[in-house]
């Protein structure tokens, strides 16, 4: 992904000064449509913190004194964020998409440490560190992932020089709502441009995820903010199709917040969801015009032991048709829990042929940190 111009973020090592926005209540989508607005990023994260007087305060108040020069700072701390670092087991089966060292954020959400993050940045987790934005770092241990939904939790071993967020309400943010990208590395204002289903290729779907733009780079765990400073979502992807298939606007995929109340407690208490886990088999796949194509098979996995491989083309499961990725994943699902044998009906060199996987449960496939 291309990196966006300068003005576009605002980065954490240099901070926000609260007076450098008491000169800035301008026209928001005024400032947006300026050519070359160097001052961007700080014009709209002013709107989104602080709304504009209305008429009887702006007669009452003015002429407007100017803020004092000692005024606090705003970081990334402020907005409850931290850098995460992870390191994973040696024999990680994930090393090979994701690597064996991870970085991307994280965000405060209780006074005793909890940062809620993206699970893929702490599966098959060694080591995990925080890092606040003065570059104090805590080592952190690994609560809990829902495969599901793809949220991860840390808890951090010392505390914190954060204050935790706010949690907010998802499902009251509005297409074109104006909102707050939190990385590591600073803070980016956008825009949600829609709200819809999202299917991805790894045995995954969020029935309405959130989609953002512009595009921003260190989405990985990345906040999403209200203009009030609640957390809205937490990021996931970068996508080219923000605004719809056929958009062709890059943008980010944030997982909706209200997916996280109902597990909370089963990810403190158990490190997972207490709902039976869904069967996995192991396949990256690709819709090309409602075909299901198995892109890759994961070593080692069911699809792998059943002898799938990259090329086939799922057309049924269970003895009924599959149409697209989306129903393919519910017709998987619907088998019944994970460990259950489910046949597909596999379309291979011209010929459609059954294939018999073992199914199982996901988080079995992946590595634990050795116990000491």
């Amino acid at each position: 992904m291309r990196r966006l111009p300068e003005w576009r973020r605002i980065s954490a090592p240099a901070a926000v000064r609260l007076d450098d926005f008491h000169d800035n209540r301008m026209n928001l989508q005024a400032a947006v449509a300026r050519p070359g607005a160097v001052r961007l990023a700080a014009v709209l994260l002013a709107a989104l913190l602080w709304p504009a007087p209305d008429a009887a305060s702006q007669e009452r108040d003015a002429p407007a004194p100017s803020l004092p020069e000692a005024q606090p700072q705003l970081t990334v701390d402020a907005l409850s964020v931290v850098r995460v670092r992870s390191k994973a087991v040696p024999n990680a089966r994930s090393n090979r998409t994701l690597g064996p060292q991870r970085e991307g954020s994280g965000v405060v959400i209780d006074s005793e440490g909890l940062v809620l993050t993206i699970g893929y940045l702490i599966v098959e987790a060694e080591t995990v560190d925080l890092h606040a934005a003065d570059g104090r770092s805590v080592p952190a241990s690994v609560v809990g992932y829902d495969y599901a939904t793809g949220f991860g939790l840390l808890r951090a071993l010392r505390p914190l020089p954060v204050k935790p967020v706010e949690i907010g309400r998802s499902s009251a943010i509005a297409d074109r709502e104006l909102v707050l990208i939190v990385g590591f590395d600073g803070v980016a204002p956008a825009y949600v441009v829609s709200r819809r289903q999202f299917v991805g290729y790894w045995e995954y779907l969020l029935d309405e995820a959130i989609y953002t733009a512009p595009a921003t780079v260190n989405w990985s765990g990345a906040a999403l903010l209200s203009r009030e400073g609640k957390l809205l979502g937490i990021g996931s992807l970068v996508v080219t199709d923000a605004m719809g298939p056929r958009s062709q606007v890059p943008g980010n995929l944030f997982v909706p917040i209200d997916l996280l109340k109902p597990l909370l407690g089963d990810l403190i208490a158990h490190g997972r969801s207490s709902v039976r886990p869904r069967p996995w088999i192991g396949v990256n796949s690709q819709e090309v015009q409602g075909n299901v194509i198995v892109t890759r098979v994961s070593p080692e996995s069911p699809a792998d032991r059943a002898a799938m491989r990259a090329g086939d083309i799922i057309v049924g499961v269970a003895g009924q048709p599959v149409k697209g990725q989306a129903d393919f994943y519910g017709k998987l699902w619907s088998t019944g829990e994970a460990g259950v044998e489910i046949v597909l009906d596999i379309l291979r060199e011209g010929r459609v042929e059954k294939v018999s996987v073992h199914s199982v449960d996901r988080e079995s496939y992946f590595r634990p940190k050795p116990s000491l």
